[in-house]
Parts: structure tokens; sequence; C-alpha cells
């Protein structure tokens, strides 16, 4: 089911009044970074070579912000039965604040945190959130064609012994870790692997958000998290912001029997070496979120659609009739 808003403007002297007619959920628009095919090499580090994906996609340019999430609850979590919603995000190192009682929850954002990336989610939290955007958006209770299944199965059996995957058709999912690894570091006009995410080889600077290049937020230097893309020249190779600092970032690859990889370092992380492509931290799959953890979603590209297919057509015909014509003249 989507709803939908009607916006009326009327020019009242001075003063233009927009009238909404409602119910209305916004739609969760995503900014996409595209990820070239092709590279056949891996960057090899002691844990392990990281980044070799020869196959196209798309990665989230930003992570998932306050704002966008509050769409994902407003839209599946009137009735919270999987905790989508963590208390900790009313505190001020989150921002998503819950009113109403189960059955009738409502969710806002809190003033000036719409476009920090959310943090305190699980790894199912993301799992879910990417069913629902695969599922495209729909709004109704946790159940298989919104939340449980879709670009992942989620079943009890599965969650317990961390053996969800990814199902072959996912439109939209979280990122494996060789996917964001690639994102991050990967520069493909020299073909090699970087050390930071802001395309740099040398040690990233913690500062707060300004003009400079190669920094980030870390060594707790605003104690939070802070808007997506404020480290504006401090962008990786493929263009993504916030992939050092800021919040770790899941991933859905798993390590050991119990854990799923984070990739990137935090706000809170004190060396700048742990924002390197060469560390690696992880967390049980089951654990609540935490403060300094948040996530992107990456998809696949799309097919372009039958009507931008026959507009294209439909250009060529008529610059086809037009040099006709001029033929003949």
């Amino acid at each position: 089911m989507r709803f939908f808003v009607l916006c009326v403007g009327l020019t009242v002297g001075l003063f233009t009044v927009n009238l909404f007619v409602g119910p209305a959920l916004a739609a969760v628009d995503m900014d996409w970074v595209t990820i070239a095919g092709g590279n056949s090499q891996c960057d090899p580090k002691a844990q392990g070579c990281f980044g070799r994906v020869d196959y196209t996609y798309r990665v989230g340019k930003y992570e998932v912000t306050n704002t966008q999430y509050a769409e994902f609850l407003n839209a599946v979590a009137n009735s919270d039965g999987h905790g989508l919603y963590s208390l900790n995000m009313a505190l001020a190192t989150g921002g998503i604040s819950r009113n109403g009682s189960e059955g009738a929850y409502t969710y806002g954002v809190s003033i000036g945190q719409g476009n920090k990336p959310v943090n305190y989610v699980s790894f199912y939290d993301t799992l879910r959130f990417a069913n629902w955007l695969h599922n495209g958006q729909p709004v109704g209770p946790q159940n298989n064609s919104t939340t449980e299944d879709g670009a992942y199965t989620l079943t009890s059996q599965g969650m317990n012994q961390n053996q969800v995957t990814r199902n072959a058709s996912a439109s939209v999912f979280l990122t494996s870790e060789d996917e964001w690894y690639k994102a991050a570091y990967y520069d493909k006009s020299a073909q090699h692997f970087l050390d930071y995410a802001t395309q740099s080889g040398a040690e990233i600077a913690c500062s707060t958000p300004d003009a400079a290049t190669n920094s980030a937020n870390c060594s707790n230097m605003l104690g939070m998290p802070t808007i997506v893309g404020a480290y504006l020249n401090s962008i990786s190779p493929n263009g993504t912001f916030d992939q050092n600092g800021n919040v770790s970032e899941w991933t859905e690859s798993r390590y050991g029997s119990l854990s799923r990889v984070l990739r990137g370092g935090s706000f809170e992380s004190s060396l700048p070496l742990s924002l390197s492509s060469s560390s690696r931290s992880t967390s049980n799959s089951i654990f609540p979120g935490q403060e300094f953890v948040g996530f992107r979603v990456a998809s696949v590209v799309p097919e372009p659609s039958t009507a931008l297919l026959m507009g294209i057509g439909l250009i060529g015909i008529s610059n086809s009739r037009r040099r006709s014509r001029r033929q003949r003249a």
C-alpha cells in the first residue's frame, strides 16, 4: 500500500500557505554511487585479502540516516515485535524518539539529528531495513512481505546460528566486507587500494568537520556522530563519505560462528590506524546495537526501465526523421 501527499500552494497576501492532505509517509530515497566491476586483484592484509569484486554494484553514498530509519519504523513498527527501535536511540548520542503505545507507536527525529547516521542498530535490524527496501518500502506489520524476507530470509534458527546469507534475488542489501572495502579504498584510475577512505595513504587526522582533506570524526572530537558528508573534502576514491570514522559499519560477512564484520572505525576510535584498511572489528550478530555502530546499504545496478528505453527510441526516430527531411530539402 502506498500513501501519498498532496501539497497545494495558496497565496494569501504576502504569504504562501501549503495545505497537506494525508495520511502520508515519505519514501526513503537513497543516494547511490556506482562501483565498477573488473578489478581482479584483492588487497593483501594480515587478516586476509580484501576488496576483490568483479561485478558492478551500487553502494550508499552516505550512511543510513536517522530520518531514513525513522521512516522505516513508521512504516513497519507500529507494533515492534522484533525490536527494530532501541530506547537508546532517544539519547543525545542517538536521534529518534518513540511515542504512543504498542500497536500505535509513532517515531520522530530529534531536532538537528535527522541527517546523522542512525546508530544503536543490531545486525538483524540492518537486514530488516534492507528487506524493506528490497520489498518496495511497504507499510504494514513485520512479516515476510515487509521485513522478514526479501534480500534475506530471516528465521529463528538461521539467526541464532548466524547462518543468514543474502538471497540470489536480492536487489538491495547490506554490503559484504569485500563490497564495502572496494567502495572505500579502491582507486580505479590508479588500479590499486589506498590505506584510507579519503583518497590518501597518509595517516588520517581526527578533527571537527572542516574543509581539510584526509580528516574524519574520530578520537571523540565531537563525542557523537556528525551529519553524514560533513567532511566535504574527505571523500573516498569512489565518491562515498564517512567510510572512515563517524560510525563503524556492519557488513554481512561472517566472522567465526557468532559474529559479523564491522569496518571503518567510529567517532570513538582513538587511533587513526583503527580507521585504516588494515583494521577490522567484529560483533556478535544477536547483540543489541551500540552507540558507535551504524550501516550503509548497497544495491544491484537497475536495468533501464521500459519507459526510458521507449523514450530513447522515440528520440532516435525523431532525429532520424529530421535528418531525412533535411536530406530531401
